[in-house]
């Protein structure tokens, strides 16, 4: 497949009045759109599209990863989160690591059995429509879209056929095959080629039929256990069949009149919130213009500093006390906004002294106005590549992302969630509006360090230059990436940001890779967002009008009724 492939969508945003689902698969969006119309909320139509994303795009998600939610109450304006990331087996310890030769210098395959944590994505949408579903579908109900396009096949689509490949020939390359359930004759799919997952519909069927022992204990599980202990991996049955979803309450900020929603640690919602705190601390911010050499060089500089506290606070909280009040505090990002100069790149950045992979993401907003925003990853592609034997689906390597290095936040350690990338947001009116806050729009960016620069880009895209959701998700994206490396940073810029631009960092000292094209945009992530009424637009008064965009990095859409 050629590497030039275009990504201007010139779509306009979809605009509906009673449901609205976007994901990054038509079918999967088709399935959640049934949903509703049969009389589900955004919750049921949520998991219906996580559960139809993890048969038609296998190389991004599934059953074997780990899943976040986020429920907005249209009745109440109550927001609640679910934390579905799975924890790692409690025999991997740090000294068991170092007992086999590995260290921070010398960490396991990224691949390796030893990386696989409890899956929590089956757990997390047996609990979302449990706990926020309508309560008039069953679970076999909200999973039968799913099964039936594990079971008769679905046409692959192009973007998912060149991960699929690039991920087949990663697994390949670092002496692992993936499971033949994931294959055709030996082969990933081809762009346009139908792909029959039949075990994987079985397993999606035992899940709606019993629920989340279905997956935790009995044939499931003995084959996860099977796999892992047959490369290496220390997982017991005890640590599938301990493993439970944990509702949380959401963190936010304010910024001009709206409140951003994003979950607590262990995710990196938390990176979004400080980004958005530095930002508001330069008030000409748009003066030059979107994606001006200003613009990009203050958000770069933001971003950096963001990323470099979460690096030193953000792990598993029930480990380590991450000091989210401190951080959040609004002059604790003056004090960070401070370090920026306007003209120059920072020479270092150092974590602040607060006092006291590819991923899927989609949202749905239903008649009564409640909406769920939801994401669910297996990590890197498809994971460490391990299939249990008939179950149709790959294994997450969510614990790569675990340091090796002693005392650190984010240190491996046995019964422990690792630093997660995967962040779904809401956003709301910054009014209480008598304890009510107004829903706005539920949005995500998935791309694992991306997302939550992902977020803000989009956000301001809407908020401070008037773009529509589809807008706000086809304009040319920053990406500012830290290379462990070098112990470097660089900042990436989308084709389709002027050369001028690219020009203009360097001579302030950024490290610059400009233009990335074709299939090297995936870097940039891709989101999805649904908004209630046009807000962005200063001159229209608000009426409750879904308007609804959907990335054009991806194969996916918006659909609405």
């Amino acid at each position: 497949m050629s590497t030039d492939l275009p990504f201007s969508s010139r779509r306009s945003p979809v605009l509906c009045l009673h449901g609205c689902v976007a994901s990054s698969q038509p079918l999967a969006s088709a399935v959640g759109l049934d949903v509703l119309k049969r009389g589900g909320n955004a919750a049921d139509a949520a998991v219906s599209i996580a559960a139809a994303l993890a048969v038609t795009e296998p190389c991004s998600t599934g059953l074997g990863g780990d899943a976040f939610c986020l429920f907005y109450n249209g009745s109440t304006g109550e927001i609640q989160g679910i934390n579905g990331s799975g924890r790692s087996p409690q025999a991997l310890t740090l000294d068991y690591l170092e007992g086999h030769g590995y260290s921070a210098e010398a960490p396991p395959s990224v691949f390796d059995a030893l990386n696989v944590t409890v899956p929590g994505a089956p757990a997390c949408w047996c609990d979302t429509v449990q706990l926020f579903g309508s309560q008039k579908l069953s679970m076999q109900d909200v999973l039968s879209g799913a099964v039936e396009l594990a079971e008769k096949g679905f046409p692959v689509s192009q973007v998912t056929a060149h991960h699929w490949a690039k991920w087949v020939a990663a697994l390949r390359d670092s002496g692992k095959e993936p499971g033949e359930d994931l294959l055709i004759g030996g082969h990933p799919p081809k762009h346009g080629q139908v792909f029959r997952n039949y075990a994987m519909a079985q397993t999606i069927k035992e899940l709606g039929e019993r629920g989340k022992p279905a997956f935790y204990q009995g044939r499931v599980a003995r084959a996860i256990i099977d796999v892992i202990g047959q490369n290496g991996g220390v997982m017991t049955p005890e640590d599938l069949s301990s493993h439970d979803s944990e509702v949380v309450s959401p963190i936010s900020t304010e910024y001009k009149g709206v409140r951003l929603w994003e979950l607590p640690p262990n995710g990196q919602g938390l990176v979004a919130l400080l980004l958005l705190n530095i930002l508001e601390n330069f008030p000409q911010l748009k003066a030059g213009g979107h994606n001006s050499p200003d613009y990009v060089h203050v958000f770069a500089e933001a971003a950096r500093l963001a990323q470099t506290d979460a690096f030193r606070y953000l792990g598993d909280p029930a480990h380590v006390t991450v000091p989210l009040e401190s951080l959040l505090a609004k002059s604790y990002s003056r004090q960070r906004a401070r370090l920026i100069s306007t003209d120059r790149v920072m020479e270092r950045v150092e974590p602040g002294l607060p006092t006291g992979s590819d991923t899927v993401y989609f949202c749905v907003i239903d008649g009564q106005g409640n909406a769920c925003s939801f994401v669910n990853s297996t990590y890197m592609g498809f994971g460490t590549g391990l299939v249990p034997e008939g179950c149709g689906f790959s294994l997450q390597n969510r614990g790569a992302t675990f340091s090796l290095q002693r005392g650190h936040i984010n240190c491996v350690a046995g019964g422990k969630r690792p630093y997660h990338t995967i962040i779904p947001a809401l956003l709301t009116d910054a009014s209480t509006n008598a304890g009510k806050p107004q829903l706005l729009a539920a949005l995500g960016v998935m791309g694992a360090f991306m997302q939550p620069q992902g977020h803000i880009q989009v956000l301001l895209n809407m908020l401070e230059f008037g773009m529509n959701p589809q807008q706000a998700l086809d304009a040319p994206r920053i990406f500012v990436q830290y290379e462990e490396k070098t112990n470097q940073w660089l900042v990436n810029l989308e084709e389709g940001i002027d050369q001028e631009v690219a020009v203009e960092l360097r001579r302030r000292g950024h490290r610059v890779n400009w233009p990335v094209t074709g299939h090297e945009r995936a870097q940039f992530g891709c989101g999805q967002i649904i908004a209630v009424g046009d807000w962005w637009n200063p001159s229209v008064s608000p009426c409750r009008v879904l308007w609804a965009g959907s990335d054009p990095r991806a194969d996916g859409c918006a659909q609405g009724y």
